[in-house]
């Protein structure tokens, strides 16, 4: 994983690119990690590298490579949005977490705060266990301090990387 840099960003916001980085380091099993806005915006990706290659792509032919940073927060958006609505259909409360399982890997959603979500995506030989342990860990401390402000922060700061990778 290559780091991105926190530069510039503010005391919260670089601890939560350490927790991210922390998440994917040192629990066995995760390939990659999305930290996505309720409207769907990627926040804090563990791959950039991949966030990269998918703005290089784009530019090339529109669509971005499969498995960058940028296809997993538009996964993690729509299951998002898929199960909050089947919750709403069904009445009972709140989407916590999803785990889709697959025969190559797996997908690990979990709600952080007023709509944002923490997207994992998983080998297929992952301990599902340890992971939702591990993301559950990293809600709770990133959860109150995910504020509007920091999220705009966050925004901002992938924005620049863009515009910086693109010249």
């Amino acid at each position: 994983m290559t780091a991105p840099s926190t530069f510039g960003l503010s005391s919260e916001a670089r601890n939560l690119h350490w927790l991210l980085t922390n998440l994917v380091e040192e629990v066995p099993g995760i390939l990659s990690v999305a930290v996505v806005s309720s409207d769907g915006l990627l926040l804090l990706s563990s791959d950039q590298a991949s966030n990269d290659a998918a703005r290089e792509a784009q530019a090339v032919r529109r669509t971005g490579p499969r498995g960058s940073a940028a296809d997993l927060a538009t996964v993690v958006s729509g299951v998002g949005s898929l199960t909050v609505g089947a919750a709403r259909l069904m009445d009972f409360g709140g989407v916590k977490h999803t785990m889709v399982t697959m025969d190559e890997g797996s997908l690990f959603v979990m709600s952080i705060s007023d709509g944002s979500l923490l997207g994992v995506h998983g080998s297929a030989d992952c301990d599902m266990s340890v992971i939702a342990y591990h993301m559950a860990l990293f809600v709770g401390r990133a959860g109150h301090v995910l504020t509007p402000e920091l999220r705009s922060e966050l925004r901002k700061s992938l924005e620049s990387e863009s515009a910086e990778g693109a010249r």
